[in-house]
This record gives structure tokens, sequence and C-alpha cells, in this order.
């Protein structure tokens, strides 16, 4: 998996992380057409990505850029964050991309906001606010 900045993401950043613009511009994976048939998934379905670090839902979507087979694309952000590894090779960034994930569809579960991941990651959060 990769992750790095997006149009979208950008865009909808300048209007701020807790709304509904950001959630649908970063809470997305893009995968090569082969991996989402090959995984029997279908364009809009909630997916869990699991790496060596963590966990996160997000909605699959058609590639709005070239992806190489096996090959998935998460903007940059707070459910990037979920499963980006914490090495940084002596770079002093993160592992943002060429680190390994599952994929796999689920059923019952959602999307959690950004307030939701960033406050349940450190232990603060209360529930809906």
């Amino acid at each position: 998996m990769i992750t790095q900045r997006s149009i979208e993401e950008g865009v909808a950043m300048e209007k701020g992380k807790t709304t509904p613009e950001y959630f649908e511009a970063c809470s997305i994976i893009e995968m090569h057409d082969d991996d989402v048939r090959a995984l029997g998934l279908v364009p809009n379905q909630l997916v869990r990505v699991t790496s060596e670090c963590g966990s996160v839902i997000v909605k699959t979507v058609r590639g709005r850029q070239s992806l190489y087979p096996g090959l998935a694309f998460i903007p940059q952000g707070v459910w990037a964050n979920q499963v980006v590894p914490p090495r940084t090779q002596a770079t002093g960034e993160p592992q943002y991309s060429g680190f390994p994930v599952t994929v796999e569809p689920v059923n019952g579960e959602r999307r959690k906001s950004a307030l939701e991941l960033v406050q349940g990651a450190v232990g603060m959060w209360r529930g809906d606010q």
C-alpha cells in the first residue's frame, strides 16, 4: 500500500478535517480493477484494511490514478494513519509507502469519523457527540 496527498484530500482539508467532504475524500481505498474483482468486491463496498500496526474500515472506489495490480492507495490523512507503520528508517518520517496490507470485505460495520479515530487512538472517544 501507499499513501500520499491527493487533490481531493487537499481541497477537503481546507474545509476542515471533520467535514463530510474530508470524510468522503480520505476514508477510501483505490485499487486496480483486477484486484477489486479478485477479492470479489464492488465499488463503494466497505472493507477492512489491516497492516502490522492496525486496521481501518474504508470504502472502495474506482482508481482515479493508474495503480499497478497489487498496489492499493489511501489518501494521506486520519484513515491512512491507522495502518501506516511507525518505522522511519532514519528519515524522520513514517513509512508512508510500500508496506503490506490485507483487504477484506466487512458486513455490519461502518467507517468511523476522523474524530472517532483520533480520539479512539488515545483513549478519549466518548461516543456520539
